[in-house]
């Protein structure tokens, strides 16, 4: 039975994680598996990476052939650099204490290169949080501009207005107020019942 390390897709429709496991080669990608190593998850920055680090060395080592994804995270993990130098170790071309070293200087320089990028992704989300901040201001200072000058266009406009309004009155004639109707003007009363005279 040929044995792969592949990775089994979960999680919902463009939102994928994958759970990194042995299987046979002939099972269904989201079949049955022997044994469940690890977890990824490609949708955070930089993409979450959840290894049993020993248990894979072990299935490599009994002859797992890993797919080029996993190989991938197997690498980005240390699990092939650890295999490589423990076939060295076997092969006398290198002590345990040097191979011990070389891998822990490795995973130093590895923790050093992540938490750098970590770093550069956050310093980057705040500069485009201050760039829109920025933005939204400048963009608030053309609208209260643009307000303040229609404003003072209205203020123009009415001012010009009450300047003309004096001038029309004065040329108008004043009219006098007409006088109320007097008793002897009034109308005669109208009989309640016209058809009785």
């Amino acid at each position: 039975m040929a044995v792969k390390i592949r990775l089994a897709r979960h999680g919902k429709k463009g939102h994928a994680f994958y759970h990194m496991v042995v299987a046979d080669s002939r099972a269904p990608r989201d079949g049955k598996f022997i044994e469940k190593l690890g977890i990824y998850d490609p949708n955070t920055n930089p993409a979450t990476v959840e290894l049993n680090f020993e248990r894979a060395l072990d299935w490599l080592n009994k002859g797992a052939q890993p797919t080029e994804t996993s190989r991938a995270i197997l690498s980005y993990k240390g699990v092939l650099l650890r295999k490589h130098l423990d076939g060295g170790i076997k092969k006398g071309a290198l002590t345990p204490e040097a191979a011990e070293e070389k891998f822990q200087a490795w995973i130093a320089d590895k923790k050093l290169k992540i938490s750098t990028k970590r770093n550069q992704l956050d310093k980057a989300k705040v500069e485009r949080h201050k760039s829109r901040l920025s933005e939204e201001e400048k963009a608030k200072e053309a609208k209260a501009e643009e307000v303040a000058k229609k404003r003072a266009e209205l203020a123009a406009k009415a001012a010009e207005a009450v300047a003309e309004a004096p001038e029309a009155t004065a040329e108008a004639p004043v009219e006098a107020p007409a006088a109320a109707p007097t008793a002897e003007a009034a109308p005669a009363p109208v009989p309640e019942n016209p058809t009785a005279e």
